[in-house]
């Protein structure tokens, strides 16, 4: 353990370039623990599972979604946000980190905002990814061979305040969450035209339509297997809690509940709620406080990965999906499971 902590404190003082020449390797560090709180963690996680750091360097990561791909190796790789650095990175197994796209979020003059590139990201039914902009505020497509189109930037007229995660259902409906987090000045900026943090619909005819406003900070969006949940979690530290909503057979949503309250843990350890997936069973794999919450679809709680870090989001990806990858503040990371990710 000493070593690695050795380690990770000099690869913290790489220059990014360095760190990505060095990743061109299999073999990985690891960092932090599974903590397991119920046996059934054991079904999903396996014991002797290890949290791999597979890359480094960044300023704030974000968004991770696996691209299957059938002239990789792996299958395919990982695309991932970069957000103050407005930069998509791909990090690929045994090959390491390049450039996938620059700008990823903002396109305007320099010095709009700290966070001002793209963060949450997934694929569309055609396997084209969206993309979550804060700077240009909007929810975009990376068309194949082709350039980006605007899905939404507005509702009612009125610009989003900065567009964050996002999900798609099997009938292409895409679900985003809009809070603050990317604006310059945050809650009271100027610049800001909805003066709520929504949860947004896009139907398959480009109409915008929100769901609630019923969340002071939405964050990471995601649908159970069957569809007929949709899970937020809302990163508010008085509320830093988990809600599923039931969905209705037109899209919409009913009342929620919610499934985790993560609030004792705010300021205890490091992280807030943030992105989340499910798996094909239909468990909950959350950010929040101390790392990845693994939580049952009845909001029974298996276990955490404790990253060390301030967690932001996760992925399952490989070529089976068997494999979760985590954004953790600088660190890109990986655990291989005993599951697949909805999807796969």
């Amino acid at each position: 353990m000493k070593y690695l902590l050795t380690l990770l404190a000099c690869l913290t003082t790489f220059s990014h370039q360095a760190f990505v020449s060095a990743q061109d390797t299999l073999s990985y560090p690891t960092l932090g623990e599974i903590i397991r709180l119920k046996p059934e963690l054991d079904q999903l996680i396996p014991g002797n599972a290890k949290i791999e750091v597979v890359a480094g360097g960044f300023d704030w990561a974000e968004g991770p979604q696996w691209i299957p791909s059938e002239s990789s190796k792996a299958g395919g790789f990982l695309v991932f946000s970069d957000v103050p650095k407005n930069v998509i990175y791909k990090w690929e197994a045994g090959i390491g980190i390049s450039e996938f796209l620059k700008p990823s979020g903002y396109t305007g003059l320099p010095g709009y905002s700290r966070e001002s590139g793209s963060n949450g990201l997934t694929l569309d039914n055609k396997g084209q990814l969206i993309c979550c902009e804060h700077g240009d505020r909007r929810v975009s497509v990376l068309t194949k061979g082709g350039g980006k189109m605007t899905l939404a930037d507005k509702w009612q007229g009125k610009r989003f305040n900065s567009p964050n995660d996002v999900c798609v259902s099997k009938s292409g409906l895409v679900y985003f969450t809009d809070p603050i987090y990317g604006l310059p000045k945050g809650e009271t900026d100027p610049l800001r035209e909805i003066d709520f943090c929504g949860v947004y619909v896009i139907r398959q005819n480009g109409e915008v339509e929100l769901l609630t406003k019923e969340f002071e900070r939405p964050n990471g969006v995601t649908l159970s297997p069957d569809e007929k949940t949709l899970y937020i979690a809302q990163s508010h530290g008085p509320a830093a809690i988990i809600k599923a909503l039931p969905v209705k057979e037109d899209g919409t949503v009913g009342e929620g509940k919610v499934l985790a309250n993560l609030t004792e843990h705010m300021g205890k350890l490091p992280g807030a709620p943030d992105g989340l997936r499910t798996d094909a069973k239909g468990n909950i794999f959350t950010t929040g406080p101390g790392g990845v919450w693994v939580i049952k679809p009845d909001g029974t709680i298996l276990g955490r990965i404790s990253t060390g870090e301030r967690t932001a989001n996760c992925a399952f990806g490989g070529k089976d999906g068997s494999e979760l990858y985590l954004t953790a503040d600088m660190w890109i990371c990986r655990v291989k499971t005993n599951t697949k990710g909805n999807g796969f």
